[in-house]
This record gives structure tokens, sequence and C-alpha cells, in this order.
């Protein structure tokens, strides 16, 4: 089955505006997540799928596939699912943050290889990896998972879950990260259904799917790729950029 990636690129972000367009190390954000995407080797297409004729001048400047979408969309899915018209309806769908400018490929051909190759009772599959600060557990920017036995999600949220009561040891906290994999059938499916309570309570898409008794595999991972949701962090991003130019010219 071929996999096409998906970029959702919005340019009306609450606590960032312009953050696709936003320059780090020499290029807009959107072109960084583009770029990682490419070296990906279990991709058959990329896409960016945007709402704002800028994001879309830009992406088409740089050579991606550009993908016009409604800007009324209520999550990155539902614009996801928009730009997927755009493909035949064989291709599996990964949806690749357009804030996650350090994803790994490797990643997203994890995601591709579970898509291609995992149960195909499991619709949609997405990426976690532990915690190395605790400090960051009560960041609401930063969503935390809980994961079953087997590696589906329990539950999303921005609080600290599982809230530390009663210590144990060697509780694994884990860290989502911003990429999904859906198969085709499923993405449709899943913007049929409304914005869910939860969804809405926590601004978390992926509530939708558990709220309809839908089952997310979980990839554990060790490929850290910190998103971006303001300003403060794009700045810390680009000095570890810029850190990481400096000791591949050094070497």
């Amino acid at each position: 089955m071929p996999c096409a990636v998906i970029i959702p690129a919005r340019f009306a972000s609450s606590r960032f505006p312009g953050k696709p367009l936003h320059h780090i190390a020499g290029k807009p954000l959107v072109q960084h997540v583009w770029e990682r995407c490419r070296l990906a080797s279990l991709v058959d297409r990329i896409l960016v799928a945007t709402d704002d004729p800028r994001i879309a001048s830009t992406a088409s400047a740089f050579g991606a596939e550009v993908v016009m979408t409604s800007p009324h969309h209520q999550s990155g899915t539902d614009r996801i699912a928009e730009a997927a018209h755009a493909l035949p309806d064989h291709f599996d769908i990964i949806n690749v943050q357009g804030d996650e400018p350090l994803i790994n490929p490797a990643l997203v051909d994890d995601i591709a290889r579970f898509l291609r190759d995992g149960d195909p009772a499991t619709a949609m599959v997405t990426a976690v990896h532990p915690f190395h600060d605790a400090s960051l557990l009560e960041n609401p920017n930063i969503v935390k998972c809980v994961l079953s036995r087997s590696g589906r999600a329990l539950y999303f949220s921005r609080s600290t879950i599982p809230h530390p009561r009663t210590p144990v040891p060697n509780l694994p906290f884990w860290r989502h990260m911003g990429i999904y994999g859906y198969r085709r059938p499923f993405l449709h499916q899943f913007v049929q259904w409304p914005p869910s309570p939860l969804e809405l309570s926590e601004s978390l898409e992926q509530l939708r799917a558990l709220e309809n008794d839908a089952a997310i595999h979980c990839i554990v991972t060790s490929h850290d790729s910190p998103g971006i949701d303001t300003p403060e962090q794009a700045r810390e991003l680009e000095s570890l950029i810029a850190a990481r130019l400096n000791q591949k010219s050094s070497s």
C-alpha cells in the first residue's frame, strides 16, 4: 500500500500567528519539516496542506506539492482528510505536524511500516517517547500519553498523566509526538464524527478517535522531536539547530 505524508500548515495560530513561515536557520519552518520528510524512504508523496496563499506560495517556491484547503476546519486531521482527496484512494496517510522541524525520517518510516505491515484492525498509529526532563510534565503545551501493555493509547492529556499520587518505581511517563498515520478508510470515518467533548476540553484531536472506540497504536521511539508552539520555543530550537550545524561544519 503506497503512503503519502501530508503536512498541515495554518497561518492563523492563536499562540504563534504565521508560525509555518517563521524562519529558523535561514528557512521557513514548514520547509524544514518538508525536507526532513523527504529523507524518509517509505514515503511515495509529500503534500503541504494549507488555507493561506502566503504559505502556499512559499511552499511552492521551495518545491513542495501544495493543496489548498478550507479555512474552517476544526482540526489538522480534518484538513488532512480534505487534502487526501488529491491522492488516489489506495494511499494511506501520514500526518506530520508543520511545527516539527526536527522530525526524524526514520520515525516517519516506522509509521509507514506499521501502516503497511501492522495489525490491520488498528486504523491509527502515532508515536511517543520517554520524558527525560521531569520538569516538563506540568507544561500544558506538551502532550502526555498513557499506554496499555500492548502499546495502545489509553488517554492523551495536557495534564500530568498518570497523576503520581503514589510513587511507583520505574513508572514511565510518555511524551506524545506530532505524527499520525491513518489507514485511508479510517481517515474518512474520523472526519464524519463531530468534535468530541474530550477533544474540545483538552484541544487534542486524537481524543475524538478514542471517544469513538478507535484503537490508536503508539510506537515507542527514542527519536525526540521538539515541536514549536510559541516564539520563545522557536528561538530555543534555532539555537539547537545552529549548534548542530556548527558541529557538522567542524567535524
